[in-house]
């Protein structure tokens, strides 16, 4: 895939981050849930370096339970102080507030020694786009504080927020890195909505993600769209002279339940792409987890 995904912009972002790190004491790495190594920006750990910080696995309302649990295990084993969080409900932020507040004991004790009754913890939050940084500051402030999207890239400059009488924090804009190593990276972000639409061949993206859910939450599948194995079989055999494979056709299918066709009874495959995409992002094809511990 050739997606053009870094603009000048988080170049600058990147900079900035790594001059306003003098000023704080604890680094809120905030990933989604969904794809939790994909959504780790592997700059943040050599720009933040020895950091105290904290990891939040954000929207987790839209994956497996068991799925969160297994990730909170896995920073554990490797000494990371992880959080389970969801920005639309406010889950995870008083955990949040209590592992802030447990990370600083030792600081503000020296503090105190000195005569600092109340030191001031200055926190930045960090993450790609679209991953809910701004929900979140929202939540943990109980308050609006930030600017909300449900695009990428809505926070365009730093702004820090009160999130009580000693915390202040730090919001940054998303940022990417310059380069994905790994086609499945670009693909879980492009699945996730974080790589915006008008960058990628939106229906190249949804043929992809339906072939893994197919593979792994057919079950979804075939209750949101009301198919039938014996359905994608008709559809399958009637398609075998045009040599389009099963993913395809199961697409066309769901295009049919949907009534995105053309004139003629075609299919319209920018739209059912799209149709696909909102209903994965937006969790109508339920609690969905893309990248798991054990394949990892």
């Amino acid at each position: 895939m050739n997606i053009n995904w870094y603009p000048g912009h988080m170049l600058k972002t990147k900079k900035q981050i790594i001059e306003d790190l003098k000023l704080i004491d604890v680094v809120l790495e905030i990933l989604d849930a969904r794809i939790p190594i994909s959504s780790q920006n592997p700059d943040v750990a050599r720009i933040i370096k020895n950091k105290k910080h904290i990891i939040l696995l954000n929207k987790s309302d839209l994956t497996e339970e068991n799925e969160n649990k297994k990730w909170i295990e896995y920073f554990k084993k490797k000494n990371e102080i992880a959080v389970i969080t969801d920005s639309n409900s406010g889950k995870g932020t008083s955990e949040v507030l209590r592992q802030i507040e447990k990370i600083m004991e030792e600081d503000m004790a020296k503090a105190s020694l000195k005569g600092i009754a109340k030191k001031r913890i200055r926190l930045m939050i960090v993450g790609i786009p679209n991953v809910g940084k701004s929900s979140f500051i929202n939540r943990i402030c109980n308050k609006k504080s930030a600017i909300v999207g449900n695009k990428p890239g809505v926070t365009k400059q730093k702004q820090w927020v009160r999130v009580s009488d000693n915390i202040e924090l730090l919001d940054t804009p998303g940022v990417l890195w310059p380069k994905f190593e790994d086609e499945e990276v670009a693909l879980n972000l492009s699945f996730t909505g974080t790589i915006k639409d008008d960058l990628i061949d939106k229906i190249e993206i949804t043929y992809q993600l339906l072939k893994y859910l197919y593979k792994n939450y057919k079950s979804n599948l075939f209750e949101r769209y009301k198919l039938t194995n014996e359905e994608l079989n008709i559809t399958i055999e009637n398609d075998s002279d045009y040599e389009i494979d099963e993913v395809y056709s199961l697409m066309k299918l769901i295009a049919k339940k949907r009534g995105a066709l053309l004139a003629g009874g075609n299919t319209d495959d920018e739209k059912i792409a799209g149709i696909i995409l909102n209903d994965f992002r937006s969790s109508k094809l339920g609690r969905i987890t893309l990248e798991k511990v054990n394949e990892k």
